[in-house]
């Protein structure tokens, strides 16, 4: 079963009449930039920590596009199954930003992990691949395991580059 969505409009009327805005990314996505009130829940922490609203509560979850709210509804409504409504933010904090509505942004913030994901595999394939052309054919031996790896995450939902990511001393919150 799908969660109804709420435009930002729409979501910002609820909010002003005291519904509970949660944003499911992770804690340095939040620290970078969020809408105003929202309380910071993190997905992959969602199962251990209890929600913080009554069951008299209306909710809303966000993320960035609105994917990953979609992706897991399920786990969300199964999570806020005793409050009184549950929605999810249509197109997440970039429709929340496209409508013109207020955010906290903390500039100097690192990249969200997925863009740091991107750019370090990036990076190591096309290292992979110069050094492959100019000093020896076996570090191409470095592109296959990077696109291994990235399938692998796919698959999975494992990323180890992400988690590798997430220990760096930028990405402290």
């Amino acid at each position: 079963m799908s969660l109804p969505t709420l435009t930002p409009q729409q979501a910002a009327d609820k909010i002003r009449n005291g519904a509970v805005l949660i944003d499911i990314r992770s804690n340095a996505e939040f620290a970078g930039k969020h809408i105003n009130g929202a309380r910071s829940v993190p997905l992959d922490q969602l199962s251990n920590n209890p929600l913080p609203v009554s069951s008299d509560d209306i909710v809303i979850f966000n993320c960035l596009s609105g994917m990953r709210t979609r992706q897991n509804a399920e786990i969300l409504q199964r999570h806020a199954a005793s409050c009184r409504e549950v929605y999810l933010l249509e197109g997440g904090l970039n429709a929340w930003q496209q409508a013109g509505l207020p955010i906290e942004a903390k500039p100097g913030q690192p990249l969200d992990m997925m863009r740091q994901v991107q750019i370090a595999a990036g990076s190591l394939v096309l290292l992979g691949f110069l050094l492959g052309q100019w000093v020896s054919a076996w570090f191409y031996l470095l592109c296959a395991f990077v696109g291994a790896g990235l399938i692998f995450a796919g698959l999975t939902g494992f990323c180890g580059m992400a988690k590798l990511l997430a220990r760096m001393p930028w990405n402290r919150v």
